[in-house]
């Protein structure tokens, strides 16, 4: 069985560690910084761990691709693969921590206003204390109430928010740290008592534009919103226009319809919107690391073995 692994941060332990496992399964492991590296003895691979998107397309021996993100809107075209049948799974459940992390992070820059302190700073200039906001007793809205949902929720009830609530196509989730867990038919109802709007959705037919121009009418003027899952879940020219004129108090986009964001988007230019570029979530936290290579052994473990994967995405459904 041939494998080959395409990730320019795995460290010699990482790289061991991946050795062991398909060791265990008869493997024979090439690492490579790009796929662009991969010689002709591996083309046809039966596995590739990382982007090889390239490989994917003209290899129809590849039987699986893991893909260490969590979004694998990109992989479910018609046409990415020459396999069609190749299995996808992603690397969801590894990035909860850091993106939690930058959720909290972005939420406290606005509500404490430190985008504006930080950038009279930069001016040289000693800036008046501004109005702030707080975490605390704060109602907090979770839409996706996934790994990266929950993580978020469980960090912030220790701000003692007055409430968060969570929203998901079923309704349904265990994590403790939601006080109420709402089906995605509430959303309406929910969107107008929302001082902090969090989401974290796939991208999905049932999830692009969820947060479309009538639903931002919903939100209070003095809301939030952090967008940390798909782009395309947010009309951007509607939230364009609600900040542009106070309809809104602010915003933080991590994800957006087209990346890299375009120079000449209005996004650019809007008020109290605070842009990050897809960068919530990434393998350089060491934690994100250890837990996604570690995900990809589990999985090759099984693989070798004839075993269902973990995280195997639905065509389908899209996650």
């Amino acid at each position: 069985m041939k494998i080959v692994v395409i990730n320019k941060l795995l460290t010699d332990t990482h790289k061991e560690q991946i050795r062991r496992a398909a060791g265990e399964i008869g493997g024979s492991v090439l690492f490579v910084d790009s796929e662009d590296d991969i010689p002709g003895s591996f083309e046809d691979c039966e596995v590739i761990y990382g982007f090889g998107l390239k490989n994917a397309g003209r290899n129809r021996n590849l039987k699986w691709l893991s893909v260490p993100s969590a979004g694998v809107d990109y992989l479910l075209k018609p046409g990415v693969f020459a396999n069609e049948a190749c299995m996808i799974t992603n690397s969801s459940g590894s990035y909860g921590v850091t993106i939690a992390e930058h959720i909290v992070a972005v939420s406290l820059l606005m509500m404490r206003r430190l985008d504006f302190t930080y950038a009279e700073s930069l001016r040289g200039r000693w800036s008046s204390p501004q109005p702030q906001r707080s975490l605390k007793d704060s109602r907090i809205l979770v839409l996706g109430t996934g790994d990266i949902g929950c993580c978020f929720a469980r960090r912030a009830r220790a701000f003692e928010p007055e409430s968060i609530t969570g929203v998901c196509r079923s309704g349904k989730c265990a994590d403790k740290a939601f006080d109420r867990v709402e089906d995605t038919g509430s959303l309406d109802d929910l969107l107008p008592f929302a001082d902090l709007l969090v989401m974290s959705l796939p991208d999905t037919p049932d999830t692009r534009n969820i947060l479309s121009r009538a639903r931002i009418a919903l939100l209070p003027p003095d809301a939030y919103v952090v967008n940390v899952g798909r782009g395309s879940a947010i009309d951007e020219d509607a939230l364009a226009e609600s900040l542009n004129e106070g309809r809104l108090a602010g915003a933080a986009l991590d994800v957006f319809k087209n990346e890299p964001l375009p120079s000449d988007s209005i996004l650019w230019n809007t008020k109290n919107l605070l842009i990050t570029p897809h960068v919530a979530g990434n393998l350089t936290l060491e934690h994100t690391l250890n837990v996604n290579v570690d995900m990809f052994c589990r999985n090759l473990l099984r693989f070798g073995r004839g075993m269902p994967l973990n995280n195997l995405i639905d065509r389908n459904k899209g996650y």
